[in-house]
């Protein structure tokens, strides 16, 4: 029986670790980063073919100053602006983010969408906490200073809430505190007193209004109206305890300085008349406030030294009477103030208007120190100061601009820019650290694999959309565009060296390149011709013709020699490019094909159609092996127009995109839908499906709509917001102040253009209509059990390792497969015994030490140690691993990733 039981035991761990290498492989990749976008919302054309007018959220700084934190979508960006990294918080807002704010101890992230729904997030775990509904409009939500209350609009209204505490879970973690009113319309803007005993509300009817947080003693509310349009700044100064200066902003570009007037006790107060019976009604008033506020009976008589201290702002503004002091105007022709900043500690006031300048002005002086341009006709949504004064943080929705501004030294510390009218196609580098972007601007971006940021721009690359980008080889990358021309872009130079035409104007659909660099095909949409150049001379080889309908994807086998090509014909057709234009093979399906892709060995293809069916062919023999119908894995989604539910509509989802696995076992395939699914192609099964994205703010998320927002004409949109914002440098008509409410605009739809794996494989990514989605692996490493005993524990390992039996450690370690473990035995080998440890590693242990491996020395400073790993490695198991290279090509393609980047950094500082 016990023979019987260890038996059962032993093929529970061989079926758990296969389990586990595919659940590690195929079902735990997680959103990472979402690229390509890193400030407001995805807009489309209207019907003047102009973008949309965009939208965005607030942006905010940590309280140091070097985090930024920015809102894409219903997602949150955060930048760290001293490591040059972006992460993406793992939540999302229901809709389109409308404002945000953080507490001051940077702990607690306050997220409100558009439509009112608010998120508690723990910031530093990126954990949702709570979720809210406001039942108004939120259009400002900010921290008091001392971080114990949240301030919000709503509506016409200020609310003031306790701020919740992350440290011990609550029933209600956002309790009402009080409700201020008093103005007559929306509240725009908050401010507080530096002691957060007193609240500023800027309102739409002209005005602000000044409240004390608590009841204080013959306080009443103060209304500054000085304004002829809406307030949509205002901020406190201070002289020592008090405060002594307000600062309003209105949209018409007028600052009016108010100055507060503090009475003393022996001055005559006149501005409460009081009932005849004077003292009788002053203690009743004083009784009622002592019962609603919970005071007590009257405190004996303290010196005033004392009673000074312990006054609060608020206090002291219970003498004050505000007189009007100066007015100054920013002159800016035809143009609106829509956002302002300012710093209390610089004295600095920083400006936004909607014709895309920023100003920087001194204040009490308002002389101006810097005016300057983010682009023509860029609205600057959101600017804010960090807490030095020293960097100026700006957003512009309408090209998804993020800026920061160092304005002493008049650099930017940061400019991140995406493709206007949203991102089409993309394609990662053959060692995996650099991805290229194509977009409907016709412009190339450049991305860092690794920080996620966009260092290089191809500007003047192409005058229409781009469909198709390829990398030839790790330095050079082509870009196909409907313009007619394919052109090749030089990584080192970061210039355009080569545009491939062609005899007659034509536009292109689809791009293929060699494996060795040389030969470059591209498909285009009439007269259906495939045309291949010689990359060195720019040359036409040869035009191949026999398709009936658009070539809409190629794709070169791992040979180099065969190209497979899809049309909308019906057909696939294979090509020997030494034998003429005439191709071997035709296969032929029932729908309009629309992608095609090789397996890495390149022995079979994967076609997709309209239909929703995945067809697999074996090259050989040009026969169909299997097909796997996706129409039910990717249905779901009702659009705002469809006239049926979302499961009667499954016919209209299909492919678009389909992208082998590195190792070839797995399949990954999105299409016009918003799943993105894993298949595992020889059992022919649906591993797992990701939705891209649940923001309802576009348009197919939803399953089932609502009925209440169904009318006779059509739809209503719920979002429209052409009264609530002006819509600057819009058409406008004569006679009106705002643009034209008539203008057909559309909501971005939900869809991925294209799906790629890297190849490390521990990471892939897809185009969608916010951006580039980014999953990976590298957050996760799941515990394996390999060849596990009792004895093996971390506490084994260390005592190995106190006795110097770094050979045994090391396989003790690699055998747990936990990477702090892993990482401290390799840290703590001598350098000197690297060479008999790594000859002392079992061939079993080889991938998953090399992928240890490269994620160690990925945030390690020990460049050479961890090279002198890799050296012994190659050199004592080199046979083993080119014979099964194939098998072990993720690991050495996420070892080669980390040392290319090293090598390039080492470079980037001999050259300096």
């Amino acid at each position: 029986k016990s023979e019987i039981l260890i038996f059962q035991n032993e093929r529970d761990l061989i079926f758990g670790k296969k389990l586990k290498r595919s659940s590690s492989m195929k079902f735990n990749y997680k959103l990472h980063r979402l690229c390509g976008a890193y400030y407001g919302n995805p807009t489309t054309t209207d019907a003047f073919g102009s973008n949309g007018k965009g939208s965005g959220s607030n942006i905010v700084f940590s309280s140091d100053g070097n985090v930024l934190i920015s809102a894409v979508s219903n997602r949150v960006q955060v930048l760290d602006l001293k490591s040059h990294t972006v992460r993406t918080l793992p939540i999302e807002a229901r809709s389109n983010i409308k404002c945000m704010a953080i507490s001051p101890n940077d702990v607690i992230l306050l997220v409100v969408d558009v439509n009112s729904y608010a998120m508690i997030v723990n910031f530093v775990r990126g954990v949702v906490l709570h979720r809210f509904k406001f039942k108004r409009k939120v259009r400002h939500a900010i921290f008091s200073p001392c971080g114990n209350y949240i301030a919000v609009t709503h509506g016409k209204h200020v609310q003031v809430w306790f701020a919740p505490n992350h440290l011990r879970k609550e029933f209600a973690p956002l309790v009402l505190h009080r409700t201020y009113t008093g103005q007559s319309s929306d509240v725009t803007r908050i401010a507080w007193s530096s002691d957060s005993s007193v609240i500023m509300g800027c309102s739409r009817d002209c005005t602000t209004r000044i409240w004390t947080v608590d009841t204080t003693r013959n306080y009443q509310p103060v209304t500054l109206s000085g304004h002829k349009t809406m307030v949509i700044g205002a901020y406190f100064t201070y002289d020592g305890p008090r405060i002594d200066t307000c600062y309003t902003i209105s949209e018409d570009g007028a600052l009016v300085t108010w100055k507060a007037k503090y009475h003393t006790s022996d001055e005559p107060n006149e501005e409460i008349d009081l009932p005849p019976a004077e003292e009788d009604f002053e203690a009743q008033v004083d009784d009622a406030l002592d019962f609603f506020s919970g005071g007590g009976p009257a405190r004996p008589a303290m010196p005033s030294s004392l009673m000074d201290a312990d006054k609060t702002q608020g206090h002291h503004l219970v003498q004050c009477e505000w007189v009007y002091q100066a007015r100054h105007y920013f002159n800016q022709d035809r143009t609106g103030v829509v956002a302002t900043t300012y710093n209390e500690r610089s004295k600095i006031l920083a400006i936004g208007f909607s014709s895309g300048l920023f100003g920087l002005y001194e204040m009490p002086s308002v002389a101006n120190i810097h005016t300057m341009s983010v682009g023509s006709n860029q609205l600057i949504n959101s600017c804010i100061l960090n807490n030095t004064g020293e960097w100026l943080a700006l957003g512009c929705p309408r090209a998804q601009q993020l800026l920061v501004w160092e304005w002493r030294s008049e650099t930017y510390v940061l400019k991140q820019r995406g493709h206007a009218y949203g991102m089409r196609c993309m394609a990662y580098s053959p060692d995996g650290v650099v991805v290229c972007t194509g977009g409907e601007d016709g412009k190339i971006k450049l991305w860092n694999a690794s920080s996620g940021f966009c260092y290089v721009t191809f500007e003047q690359s192409h005058q229409a959309p781009v469909t198709c980008v390829r990398f030839a080889n790790p330095s050079v990358v082509l870009s196909a565009s409907l313009d007619g021309t394919v052109r090749a872009h030089d990584l080192h130079r970061y210039r355009t060296f080569k545009t491939m035409t062609t005899p007659t104007p034509v536009q292109f659909l689809s791009l293929a390149v060699d494996q060795s660099g040389e030969i470059v095909c591209a498909g285009t949409m009439d007269p259906f011709h495939i045309y291949a150049w010689n990359l060195q001379t720019g040359k036409i080889l040869d035009v191949y013709t026999g398709h009936k309908g658009p070539v809409c994807d190629l794709a070169f086998q791992s040979n180099g020699g065969t190209l497979v090509s899809a049309s909308w014909d019906g057909s696939a057709k294979t090509w020997d490019l030494y034998k003429g234009n005439v191709p071997t093979e035709s296969l032929q399906h029932n729908s309009d094909v629309v992608c095609v892709t090789c397996r890495p060995d390149g022995k079979e293809i994967c076609t997709g159609t309209i239909n929703g069916l995945l067809s697999f062919w074996d090259v050989e023999s040009a026969k169909l092996k299997y097909e796997i119908d996706g129409r039910r894995d990717i249905a779901g989604g009702r659009k705002m127009n469809d006239r049926m539910i979302a499961d009667n509509n499954a016919s209209s989802r299909y492919f678009t995109s389909v992208c082998y696995s590195a190792d070839g076992t797995c399949l990954l395939a999105g299409g016009n839908s918003k799943y993105v699914c894993i298949y595992e192609i020889s059992q022919q099964l649906l591993l797992k499906k990701f939705q891209v994205t649940f923001n309802r703010s576009l348009d197919g998320v939803l399953d089932e709509l609502n009925s209440k927002n169904m009318t006779d004409h059509g739809p209503v949109d719920d979002e429209a917001e052409s009264g609530d914002e002006t819509n600057y440098n819009a058409i406008r008509l004569p006679g009106a102040k705002r643009g034209d409410d008539g203008s057909r605009t559309s909501k971005v739809e939900v869809l991925t253009h294209q799906v790629a794996f890297s190849s490390t494989g521990r990471e892939w990514a897809a185009v969608s209509g916010e951006g580039l989605h980014v999953y990976s692996l590298d957050e996760d490493m799941l515990f394996d059990p390999i060849s596990l005993t009792e004895s093996i524990t971390p506490a084994a390992v260390e005592q190995k390792l106190a006795s110097k039996d770094y050979s045994k450690a090391l396989r003790m370690a690699v055998h747990l497969n936990e990477y702090a473990l892993v990482r401290q035995v390799l840290e703590n080998t001598p350098y000197a015994s690297i060479t008999f440890v790594a000859r002392s590693i079992g061939p079993e242990q080889l991938e998953r030490l090399m992928q240890f491996l490269g994620k160690s020395m990925e945030k390690s400073p020990h460049v050479e140690f961890y090279l002198q790993w890799c050296l012994q490695i190659m050199q004592h198991h080199g046979v083993y691993l080119d014979k099964h290279r194939g098998s072990l090509m993720r690991a050495f393609r996420a070892l080669h990733k980390i040392v290319q980047t090293r090598r390039d950094e080492l470079k980037t500082i001999c050259n300096e």
